[in-house]
């Protein structure tokens, strides 16, 4: 099927363009979307006729888009979500979550606009694109961890395998510490016992 571009789609073309797609592509998202039109002679006259306002238009939404990225670009936004110590998360997260994440932190974002090829299923950063119009895309960072805590040390830098063998390598060095001191102690008990041992008359000497 041949289409007439109404916007900027990544990998086919620009505004105005007549390009061929599948019907499938065409009918289940470029129409409905209303990011083309059935490249009809009706239709291509219609769009000549209307090519500046459309133009204008989209001249106008991508000056505000740039405008958020200048503030969107490389933030970071935190999920908190229930895994095991391995990192898999007991779930997922989707668009939906990301977009909520950074609503929540003041910035008004749809989930369409989110490119997530697929569920995010282990704790960790993981960078997203958001398109924030056909010709403006910036970069956001979600951070899934199970705690406001491990966020932040993920954060910083720190993956989850490395997490859990500090708290293993803290464990160890806890019952270490432990073993020492009752270690010690035996050893002072066993030191006071001889010290009486020596300060206790003999047997011989009494008789």
């Amino acid at each position: 099927m041949q289409v007439i571009l109404l916007e900027r789609v990544a990998k086919l073309g620009q505004m105005g363009e007549v390009v061929t797609v599948k019907d499938g592509y065409a009918r289940n998202f470029l129409l409905p979307q209303k990011k083309a039109l059935w490249a009809s002679e009706a239709n291509i006259k219609a769009f000549e006729s209307q090519k500046a306002q459309l133009e204008a238009r989209n001249l106008e939404t991508r000056k505000e888009a740039e405008k958020l990225a200048e503030t969107l670009d490389g933030q970071t936004f935190v999920v908190i979500r229930s895994a095991s110590d391995a990192g898999a998360l007991y779930g997922s997260v989707t668009p939906r979550d990301a977009a909520d994440a950074a609503t929540a932190d003041g910035f008004s974002i749809d989930r369409k606009q989110i490119n997530m090829p697929r569920p995010i299923k282990e704790l960790g950063l993981h960078d997203l694109v958001v398109s924030l119009h056909p010709e403006v895309d910036v970069t956001i960072v979600l951070n899934v961890a199970r705690s406001t805590e491990e966020a932040q040390l993920q954060a910083q830098g720190k993956s989850i395998q490395e997490l859990a063998a500090e708290e293993e390598a803290a464990a160890e060095f806890e019952i270490a510490e432990l073993f020492d001191d009752i270690g010690a102690a035996g050893l002072d008990t066993f030191g006071e016992d001889q010290s009486a041992e020596a300060l206790a008359p003999s047997a011989s000497e009494d008789d």
